[in-house]
């Protein structure tokens, strides 16, 4: 059977209405238009053909066109935090995005060959892309999917959404080198035991004045000039009132996006450097605490440079009187059916943990090493680890010290019983620094570790030291097993020649200190 479309364009005359037969090339033009423009963006039908949502995601989804409407969106940020932990994306158009629902929005591979300053580490157009990864090749496009969940709007930038995703070959499969991803999917190895992970976020960052940006041509290299700053207001009075109240103005600024973002802010210190901040959040379970911290450095990079300041999540500053800035990770882990804390003890034991959170905690220590390059993935932040300086140096836990690298928080029967890692910088890729945590405790467990007895003096222990630089850090985990087999050897591969990258580039230049040190003695 044979159906034949005619359509009917109806125009008013006088004499009334008339149907005039649109002629068929006319309508194979509009068809056409039509399938074009559904094809605009990313892959038509890409998200739906694999399944890469579940109720909750389609739920939220089909709630977001209203909300675009109500609130006259004009603008979507699709945001994709890379290797780095730093947002990436493209602003869509309102109207598009909604296929960018359906499509997704294709975006460039070359960005994953990026090190901190965008300088490429591996060779992109040869044939297996320099990191034996043929589908890589070249650069193509791969797709970025948002995740419906991730939705809300900027207070700050007016008539603008923002939705995190994650990147996907357009072949359908996961990236192997998107973070987000990763954790996820370490996320469901711990789930299969019967477990959500929750963190809560302690995040230490500087606030300057910009006096110049240094956007002359000659001034933006490769990388560009750091800005010239002053500070805000005068260190040295770690957590007083007045020196908060000398900067109270912008920490309400703060405050009001931060909130109006939807993040759990819980506290904003003033810390013991010269417009030191210090914020922390309430814990959440999963992804979601890893995605507040990608936004919430974003978000406060952005709100300051609107104010005329510059914000810095940098570990240790090169300028005088600025101490090191430090992102200590409070976690634990529940029962996913009962919600109840596992690292509660419970027993009659004196032990701060349960038998659970010490093999949790003894997987951590185990791998701490490797761990590193995901926790302090920067050479600079290596340079935080001295004694006395509330920071750690040796591999090390502790009831309530904090100069461990491990402080345990609670005691027996205490519901909030957790433990913090003091070791992570700023400016780590939460997804990384958490997966890392998560699959090292696990590795605990399977294993029925044991953490050994507390350090009453973790600076005049006897323990190992930490990696005393990103060298050494390299080098322990590309000789780890654990999380070459949980992360994949493509993956540690890939960013052990990422770091590498960055190391390379970093003995090659000349310090102030070597030309100081050499250039007139000899």
């Amino acid at each position: 059977m044979k159906f034949r479309l005619t359509l009917f364009e109806v125009r008013h005359e006088p004499a009334g209405q008339k149907r005039i037969p649109i002629p068929p090339c006319a309508i194979r033009d509009q068809l056409s238009l039509v399938s074009a423009q559904e094809g605009s963006v990313g892959k038509q039908g890409f998200v739906a053909a694999h399944s890469w949502w579940g109720d909750e995601e389609i739920e939220a989804a089909s709630r977001i066109e209203s909300e675009i409407k109500r609130l006259n969106l004009r603008t979507i940020r699709v945001a994709w935090g890379d290797q780095h932990g730093i947002v990436r994306g493209k602003n869509v158009m309102a109207h598009d995005f909604l296929l960018a629902l359906k499509n997704g929005i294709d975006f460039q591979t070359a960005t994953l060959f990026f090190d901190t300053t965008n300088h490429m580490f591996a060779p992109m157009f040869s044939g297996d892309a320099g990191i034996g990864m043929e589908a890589l090749a070249g650069g193509p496009d791969a797709i970025l999917v948002p995740d419906p969940t991730t939705f809300r709007t900027l207070p700050w930038a007016p008539n603008t959404g923002w939705i995190l995703s994650e990147m996907y070959l357009s072949s359908g499969e996961p990236c192997p080198f998107d973070s987000r991803g990763l954790m996820r999917r370490t996320l469901k190895k711990l789930s299969t035991r019967g477990f959500h992970y929750m963190a809560g976020l302690e995040v230490e960052f500087y606030i300057t004045r910009l006096k110049d940006p240094m956007h002359a041509p000659e001034q933006s290299g490769w990388p560009p000039d750091p800005p010239i700053v002053d500070v805000i207001a005068h260190g040295f009075q770690y957590l007083t009132e007045e020196r908060q109240d000398e900067i109270d103005p912008i920490l309400q600024i703060l405050q009001d996006n931060i909130e109006g973002l939807g993040l759990p802010l819980r506290t904003m210190e003033d810390e013991w450097g010269p417009g030191q901040c210090e914020f922390t959040f309430d814990p959440t379970l999963g992804l979601v605490s890893a995605d507040n911290m990608l936004l919430f450095r974003t978000a406060v990079k952005q709100i300051c440079r609107r104010n005329g300041l510059h914000a810095t999540f940098m570990t240790r500053p090169g300028l005088p009187n600025f101490f090191s800035s430090g992102w200590h990770l409070h976690q634990s882990l529940c029962d996913t059916k009962s919600g109840e804390n596992m690292f509660t003890n419970n027993s009659r034991s004196k032990e701060p943990l349960s038998l659970l959170g010490n093999q949790f905690m003894a997987g951590i220590l185990k791998h701490t090493p490797a761990a590193c390059v995901f926790s302090t993935p920067t050479i600079n932040g290596y340079k935080r680890y001295a004694p006395q300086s509330f920071a750690p140096t040796k591999i090390t836990w502790a009831s309530e010290n904090r100069g461990a690298l491990i402080r345990v928080l609670g005691g027996p029967r205490d519901s909030a019983t957790h433990i913090e890692n003091r070791a992570g910088e700023p400016c780590a890729n939460p997804y990384l620094y958490m997966a890392s945590q998560i699959i090292a405790g696990i590795d605990g467990m399977d294993k029925a570790l044991d953490p050994g007895p507390a350090d009453a003096s973790p600076y005049e222990s006897n323990k190992p030291l930490l990696p005393r630089t990103l060298m050494e850090a390299v080098a322990e985990l590309n000789d780890n097993q654990l999380f070459r087999t949980e992360f994949g050897d493509d993956f540690v591969n890939y960013f052990l020649a990422l770091k590498q990258s960055e190391i390379d580039r970093f003995q090659a230049y000349v310090t102030d200190w070597e030309h100081r040190e050499y250039f007139e003695v000899f």
